[in-house]
C-alpha cells in the first residue's frame, strides 16, 4: 500500500456531525492513520466540540485513540481577525496538547496588516508552550485569500513553529500555481485534499458555499491533486478534507467513500 495512505488523516468538517469519539472511530474503521478535531467554531454558529484538559470527556476520547491505534494531529479551526484575543484560547491548547496533537489551524482575517502579523507571532509563542505549531490557511473570501499571503505572512512572523497549510481548494481557486510549490516548501507541514468541478465562483457568498458544500472526494473532480502531492514531497501531512453535503447521505458512507476514493487516487495502477 501507498506510505500516503497508511498515514493519511481525515478533517472533522468530513463528518462535523459526529462528535469527536464518534468520529476517531469512524475513521480508523475506514482505514484513516491520524484526524484533525474542531475545538474551535470558525465563525459564530459552526458546529464544534470545545473539551476540557482533564475531563473525564477527554480521557475517554484518548483511551479510544489509543486503542485504535489513530493519532490527533491538528485542531481547528481559529481565525485571527481584529478582535482576535490569544489568551482565549487557552483551554483549546491545553485539550489539544492533553490529546497529543501538533498544529494549530488558522486564518488570517484582519485588514490592519502589522496587527494581524503581531497576532499571529503572538499566537505561535502561545502555542509553542504547548508543544503546538500554527498553520496558516489562505481562503478567497478572508484578508489572507491567496497561498502567496500565507506564505509571506508565515515568512515575517519569523517563528519556528510558524507554517503553512495548502487546502486543494483554496489553492487552486484562488491562483496558487504549482510553481509556487515546487520553488520552496519548508514552510509548508499540512495539506488537505478535496476535489471540485467547474468554474470558480467569483463572490464570497459562492466561495463560502463551494468550501461548505461543493467539494467532491479526491479524483472526482478536475484539481491536479497528484501533481500538487508531488510538488510538495513526501514529508508533508496529507489530510482529506470534503465535507459531508447530501442531505440523504451517512458519515459512514461518506467517510468509507472519501477512503476508496483517496485509495484510487494514490494508489499506483497494478499496486492495489
Amino acid at each position: 500500500m501507498n506510505i500516503m495512505i497508511r498515514k493519511l488523516g481525515l478533517a472533522h468538517f468530513s463528518a462535523i456531525s459526529l462528535p469527536p469519539t464518534e468520529f476517531v472511530t469512524l475513521a480508523a474503521e475506514a482505514g484513516f492513520a491520524r484526524v484533525g478535531l474542531r475545538l474551535c467554531a470558525p465563525f459564530t454558529g459552526a458546529p464544534h466540540y470545545p473539551l476540557r484538559a482533564g475531563s473525564a470527556e477527554i480521557r475517554d476520547l484518548s483511551r479510544k485513540c489509543a486503542d485504535l491505534g489513530i493519532e490527533v494531529y491538528d485542531i481547528e479551526a481559529v481565525v485571527i481577525d481584529a478582535t482576535f484575543d490569544a489568551g482565549a484560547l487557552v483551554r483549546a491548547l491545553e485539550a489539544a496538547a492533553e490529546l497529543g496533537a501538533k498544529r494549530l489551524s488558522v486564518a488570517g482575517d484582519d485588514e490592519n496588516g502589522r496587527r494581524l502579523a503581531d497576532n499571529v507571532s503572538s499566537l505561535c509563542e502561545m502555542a509553542s508552550k504547548f508543544g503546538l505549531s500554527v498553520d496558516m490557511e489562505n481562503m478567497g473570501w478572508r484578508t489572507i485569500a491567496t497561498y502567496e499571503q500565507a506564505d509571506a505572512l508565515v515568512a515575517a512572523t519569523a517563528a519556528k513553529n510558524a507554517g503553512v497549510l495548502v487546502d486543494a481548494l483554496h489553492f487552486f481557486r484562488n491562483g496558487g500555481k504549482l510553481e509556487q510549490l515546487r520553488a520552496g516548501t519548508s514552510r509548508i507541514h499540512s495539506v488537505q485534499l478535496c476535489d471540485v468541478r467547474g468554474l470558480a465562483p467569483t463572490t464570497a457568498e459562492g466561495m463560502v458555499a463551494e468550501a461548505r458544500s461543493g467539494r467532491y472526494a479526491p479524483g472526482e473532480g478536475e484539481l491536479p491533486l497528484q501533481e500538487l502531492l508531488a510538488a510538495i514531497g513526501d514529508t508533508v501531512f496529507v489530510s482529506i478534507e470534503v465535507p459531508l453535503a447530501d442531505p440523504a447521505g451517512t458519515p459512514h458512507d461518506h467517510v468509507h467513500h472519501l477512503m476508496t476514493a483517496t485509495r484510487r487516487l494514490l494508489t499506483p495502477a497494478g499496486q492495489g
